[in-house]
């Protein structure tokens, strides 16, 4: 996989974009999908298809072919790991999936903010459940066979009292761990009432308490052991920071990806759709992620496995977010500005 990643799919994502900004923000993200879905593992694929840049690394106890991969949410329900693989993805993260299928919040939930190159959704998790994903998952064969790694990423359902939360990620985590090649908490999208509470001390160790419990079980079921992440906020102080990196070790659990999206709007004040209610992500959410990670880094140590997200829109700041203390760098905003080549610049960035 090692040949040159300069290569480029033949489309020009510069020839296709203009047409998807268009569209309304979700409409172009389902019509992407749906296209993905449809013509992956086809001739076809190779419209957008690339070299996936070879520089293998060893974190969690698995072996990523490079240290780019995508973050969850742009594929909800698993349906396009294959397609997305081909765009040269050392590792991708699909879901957020919820134990059932829920219709999220009310549209339009989704926007973009261009001048900022931002985005602000208030999706809510929307999926078709957990036995949707699956057959999905099980679906899927080239990224894997070809040695990327696959993340499955767990919520709760809107409908479920926070008291009960950790019952659905236990049902989360029951269903994805044989598929997985890790699995990752999501404590902190901003778009489900009173999800961020479970990062506060007390609630955040009976949750990863009992998935750890759960987790040890399956593994002897299983007869192996899937490595388990918590995705956490860019809104977070230093002692809140402190906390959580505790709770973590604590816990046993292999390591943490940071961050999610922001509710803070001071970097986009005065521009349209600004005061959108939602989780902001893109080039604004840059420094409060990488804030994040330095913190973590500095309470965990060196060795503990950091995935850093958060407002990549070129190899610099993919560079910029291994300096800050990411071991594994993920996209999803750069991608839809940027498209495809948003990932070997990354990639080959990080090999330098």
């Amino acid at each position: 996989m090692g040949e040159n990643p300069r290569i480029m799919a033949f489309v020009p994502y510069g020839l296709t974009r203009p047409f998807l900004f268009s569209l309304d923000p979700e409409t172009a993200h389902e019509h992407t999908l749906d296209a993905l879905a449809r013509w992956q593992n086809t001739p076809l694929q190779c419209l957008w298809s690339q070299r996936r840049v070879d520089d293998p690394v060893h974190i969690a106890g698995l072996r990523f072919p490079n240290r780019i991969g995508l973050a969850a949410g742009l594929d909800k329900n698993g349906r396009c790991i294959d397609g997305l693989g081909a765009m040269g993805f050392g590792f991708i993260e699909v879901g957020t999936v919820t134990p059932k299928g829920q219709p999220g919040n009310p549209r339009p939930r989704m926007f973009r903010l261009p001048q900022a190159q931002a985005l602000i959704n208030r999706l809510g998790f929307n999926n078709e459940g957990l036995a949707a994903f699956l057959d999905n998952v099980r679906r899927a064969r080239s990224f894997r066979r070809s040695g990327g790694i696959l993340g499955l990423n767990i919520g709760k359902n809107a409908a479920t009292p926070i008291e009960s939360a950790a019952d659905d990620y236990l049902l989360g985590l029951e269903g994805v761990y044989p598929h997985a090649d890790y699995v990752t908490v999501n404590i902190s999208s901003p778009n489900t009432r009173n999800l961020r509470a479970l990062q506060s001390d007390a609630a955040l160790d009976a949750l990863l308490g009992a998935l750890q419990e759960r987790r040890l079980r399956l593994a002897r079921e299983h007869g192996r052991s899937v490595p388990m992440f918590v995705k956490i906020a860019p809104d977070l102080d230093d002692g809140q920071i402190q906390v959580i990196a505790a709770t973590l070790r604590h816990n046993g659990i292999d390591g943490v990806v940071a961050t999610n999206t922001t509710i803070e709007r001071t970097a986009v004040a005065g521009l349209p759709h600004a005061e959108e209610t939602g989780g902001l992500s893109g080039a604004p959410v840059r420094e409060a992620s990488n804030r994040v990670i330095r913190a973590l880094r500095a309470e965990l140590g060196s060795g503990y496995p950091i995935i850093g997200v958060g407002g990549v829109l070129g190899g610099s700041d993919a560079r910029a977010k291994r300096a800050a203390g990411a071991d594994l760098v993920q996209v999803y905003t750069g991608l839809i500005y940027r498209g495809p080549a948003l990932i070997p610049e990354c990639a080959e960035a990080l090999r330098r």
